[in-house]
């Protein structure tokens, strides 16, 4: 969830809900819960199968997938200082550790896994779970934003630059160095300058003038969205260098909260989710002058009088002008709760996907040539019927049923969870190294052995 994808209460919210996040390419969804967590498989419409429940701990406020692999990270409210990472197939604790502060979010990718406190990020090699690097001092980050992309041929990483304007750093998380660009910032109106070059510095997007609020890249980590706490005008920028390629506007009457943007996996559209009932959808399309021209239409005539015009009118009124409303948008039937969106290739098909803190997963049918709005297809209920009323108190009427399908049972290749590891050793690490349950790793003091997953199709090695 974006976006972190954490999905917190509302008064409508299932019990036992907790958090939701989609995994890398979009093929699984994971949920938090106060018993444990679940991941279920989206590649189909008509049915949600749930592939794994773990219960090695409870309520989950992190889940976090690699992939399709059975490498998932879970952070508990209980003990939010503490990364637990599991083998969920074998039933095992790979490893384990301890920050110095509540660990606010998890995000990963085949070279890297990042974890942001308030004021400072860690960045491990996925491969045996070492720590490569303390960035301290961050500025502070209350959500813990943060967003990186899932090419891990460059995993960049992007994070808040300042608490008080929306600046936005992007850091080269695979060389663990500053990107050497020159040093590149987009002012409150959006004007380049570059007056001077400076190599140790990261660049630098000043994207929004108020804090920032969601961030995300696109598959390939070329691109990068944000929006702010205001959350009316979304921007899409090149990376690494910076500059700007697209503005949105998803509204002017009022100020939202974005809870969650995502690219397509073609990066030729982007969905925003917020606290209202909307869900907006936007084509990445340049406007071809030719074009224009091969249609001489009234819109066409009116565009171009505008185009004319924002020559000498104020930079705000142009950029105003230039700002692209949604391309589809989704009517959802709740107001004010929470969720994550995500558009997904499912079936041959693309389709729009909302968890929400209902308690329901939401597919809808997107229109790549027309837009519009988009229809719902499916609802899938998140927790079967009998949990559902386990969690209700006794004074409470039970959920109406719902014809969807309830929580599959395990797949056949799961196993069930396994005792908890000891409280001594580290499980995934060599036998005679690893960490302390519970202890602060310092940077440069590494695990001796590799992490395993042993199944090379699902995390094939990587190759530089």
């Amino acid at each position: 969830m974006d976006s972190q994808d954490e999905v917190d209460g509302g008064p409508e919210m299932l019990r036992g809900f907790i958090c939701a996040s989609f995994n890398q390419d979009t093929t699984s969804l994971s949920v938090g819960t106060k018993t444990g967590y679940r991941l279920f498989s989206v590649t189909a419409v008509d049915k949600l199968d749930c592939i794994h429940e773990g219960v090695e701990c409870p309520d989950v406020c992190i889940v976090e997938r690699l992939f399709s692999s059975s490498l998932v990270v879970v952070v508990s409210q209980s003990v939010p200082r503490r990364m637990n990472v599991y083998h969920f197939k074998k039933g095992t604790e790979i490893c384990n550790y301890s920050y110095t502060n509540n660990i606010l979010s998890v995000r990963l990718n085949r070279q890297r896994l990042v974890v942001c406190l308030e004021e400072s990020i860690y960045i491990h090699n996925i491969k045996d779970m070492k720590l490569l690097k303390t960035l301290l001092n961050t500025p502070t980050n209350p959500s813990g934003l943060c967003a990186l992309s899932v090419n891990h041929g460059n995993s960049f990483l992007a994070y808040p630059g300042s608490a008080t304007i929306g600046e936005i750093t992007v850091y080269d998380a695979n060389n663990l160095v500053s990107l050497h660009h020159s040093k590149i910032k987009i002012t409150a109106d959006l004007q380049l300058w570059t007056g001077f070059s400076v190599k140790s510095t990261v660049t630098l997007i000043q994207a929004h003038a108020s804090p920032l609020a969601a961030l995300t890249f696109n598959a390939s980590g070329t691109k990068l969205a944000s929006a702010s706490e205001k959350g009316t005008v979304i921007r899409v920028f090149s990376i690494p260098e910076g500059q700007r390629l697209f503005e949105f506007r998803r509204g002017m009457k009022r100020y939202v909260s974005i809870s969650s943007l995502s690219f397509s996996a073609d990066a030729q559209f982007l969905c925003a989710s917020s606290n209202t009932e909307t869900v907006h959808i936007f084509k990445l399309e340049q406007h071809s002058p030719n074009q224009e021209e091969e249609s001489p239409t009234w819109s066409a005539y009116v565009g171009k009088m505008f185009t004319a015009a924002s020559t000498y009118l104020p930079a705000q009124v142009s950029d105003m002008m230039h700002q692209d409303r949604a391309f589809a948008t989704v009517r959802l039937n709740m107001f004010g709760l929470k969720n994550i969106c995500a558009l997904a290739m499912i079936q041959k098909l693309p389709r729009l996907l909302v968890a929400s803190s209902d308690g329901y997963l939401y597919i809808y049918n997107v229109d790549p040539q027309d837009g519009g709005e988009c229809m719902l297809v499916q609802k899938h209920r998140l927790f079967d019927g009998s949990e559902e009323q386990a969690e209700q108190k006794e004074d409470e009427p039970p959920a109406e049923g719902s014809n969807q399908p309830a929580c599959q049972s395990y797949a056949a290749t799961v196993a069930l969870p396994s005792s908890p590891p000891s409280s001594t050793t580290l499980l995934g690490y060599s036998e005679d190294g690893g960490a302390q349950k519970g202890d602060v790793i310092p940077e440069h003091e590494f695990a001796e052995g590799p992490m395993c997953l042993d199944d090379e199709n699902e995390f094939p090695p990587i190759s530089n």
